[in-house]
């Protein structure tokens, strides 16, 4: 195809250099934005009489029927092409003749991108808020559904206290629900148009970017041309948050992979989301999850890069910046197939409560209401914590748990101890007692699921 700047030099470009040049064979697919951005474009350009409103409405008609045709498949995108811009425009004026020349009036290649990769990831945005939303709702369905199993907590991956199964995964709603938040607040900054900027001067012509921008359902518009044309911060940003929202499905992956192993047990994943081994015939890996932790490091990756991309650049628009699509683009397939994968994964998993149970019996983590029992007997709390110490320790020189000691063997270590303190040591009391706000009692947890699908609502 011939080139949009062809004119300044008739010279052929090699071929090598051509194809380095191009970008079609990515941008392609942000064709559905590029066509109806260049519609309202059309209808901007006759509804200022800047071209014959029966122009506008030939060039209108012809765009129309493309982004039919390429939808439903009786349009290939030319691959040949420079990039989705020059395929778009050539191809309607082989339809429309002249006319479809004039479209490319009062605006530029600069602005046409900056545009176009604002609309798609306006699209995409909101595809990707949807189904992180999904993910939480699996995760509090399951967290209602599991609301009487009681598991060890863990700091430094050592157990530490009992709570509920509800409570860990409600922590991991809390942080997607996050993630949903700040890409809402992300698409304030998408949902701005630099069209009309040109290549970043602005243009001669009597244009009227308000109404153009109305069209295509942008808040407004950027108001200075050179921003407009050079700005990928709302990329960078968006970057950023799918950065975030797969560090948090990368943390609840680890935590799955290790429930899953038989050092844990805590949960058994779905056949549909785990794979064998080609020579042991007992493996049942968790590589969905393992995969989705796997990928972060890609997404990750696809931020640094923009910003390495973007970081020694000058005013205004540079090549460089046509790197700018294609780790948006994998950030964006990425990020949507680890959601995909992640909330039916949860959703078809079976927990076993017993497991739970016991691993939570095993490990001391009711030591901290055992000094708290003392403390509420009127022993300083240094002083209850050190001969708590003292006692688990023995325990496990006994080969024993808290709840195993006689009466008369805690009276050994203090004449507070009382016949209560079992109802107090008792896992299921450890977790009904902790109330505050945030805690892991039941009623905060029905009270955390409560506000998350209020939120999601």
């Amino acid at each position: 195809m011939a080139k949009l700047w062809k004119g300044r030099t008739d010279a052929a470009v090699d071929s090598i250099a051509d194809d380095f040049n191009s970008s079609i064979r990515f941008d392609k697919r942000m064709f559905v934005q590029d066509i109806k951005g260049s519609m309202a474009h059309a209808d901007m350009l006759g509804h200022q009489g800047i071209i014959a409103a029966e122009e506008a409405g030939v060039l209108i008609a012809g765009l129309k029927e493309m982004l039919e045709e390429l939808l439903d498949g009786r349009l290939t995108i030319d691959e040949t092409a420079e990039d989705i811009h020059s395929f778009v425009e050539q191809e309607l004026t082989k339809r429309v003749g002249d006319t479809g020349k004039k479209l490319h009036t009062a605006r530029s290649r600069n602005d046409q991108v900056a545009q176009d990769i604002r609309l798609f990831l306006r699209d995409e945005t909101h595809d990707i808020i949807a189904l992180t939303e999904e993910l939480i709702a699996s995760l509090t369905d399951a967290a209602e559904k599991y609301m009487d199993a009681i598991m060890p907590g863990y700091t430094h991956l050592q157990r530490a206290q009992p709570i509920l199964f509800s409570h860990q995964l409600m922590a991991y709603s809390w942080m997607f629900l996050r993630d949903t938040d700040r890409l809402k607040d992300c698409l304030k900054r998408i949902n701005v148009t630099p069209i009309g900027s040109c290549a970043l001067a602005g243009t001669t012509y009597n244009t009227d970017r308000d109404y153009e921008a109305a069209l295509l359902g942008f808040d407004g518009i950027m108001m200075n041309s050179l921003d407009g044309v050079s700005d990928r911060d709302f990329a960078v940003e968006f970057l950023s948050d799918c950065a975030m929202l797969m560090m948090h499905l990368s943390r609840f992956a680890e935590e799955v992979i290790l429930w899953t192993s038989w050092e844990f047990k805590f949960v058994t994943l779905s056949d549909a989301y785990t794979t064998g081994s080609s020579i042991m015939p007992q493996k049942k890996n968790s590589d969905m999850a393992e995969l989705i932790r796997g990928k972060t490091g890609r997404v990750y990756g696809d931020l640094m890069s923009l910003l390495t991309v973007m970081k020694g650049i000058p005013l205004a628009y540079d090549k460089d910046m046509q790197e700018d699509k294609e780790p948006v683009f994998d950030a964006i397939d990425t990020v949507k197939m680890c959601l995909k994968v992640a909330a039916p994964m949860i959703a078809t998993m079976n927990v076993h409560k017993d497991r739970m149970l016991k691993a939570a019996q095993q490990g001391f983590i009711n030591a901290t209401d055992l000094a708290d029992y003392l403390t509420k007997k009127g022993m300083p709390f240094r002083s209850a914590y050190q001969l708590t110490g003292r006692i688990v320790a023995d325990c496990i020189e006994k080969n024993t748990v808290l709840e195993e000691l006689t009466i008369e063997e805690y009276r050994t270590y203090d004449a507070l101890f009382e016949e209560d303190l079992y109802e107090v040591i008792d896992l299921t009391t450890c977790v009904a007692t902790r109330t505050s706000k945030g805690g892991t009692s039941p009623e905060s947890v029905k009270e955390q699921i409560a506000a998350v699908r209020e939120a999601l609502r």
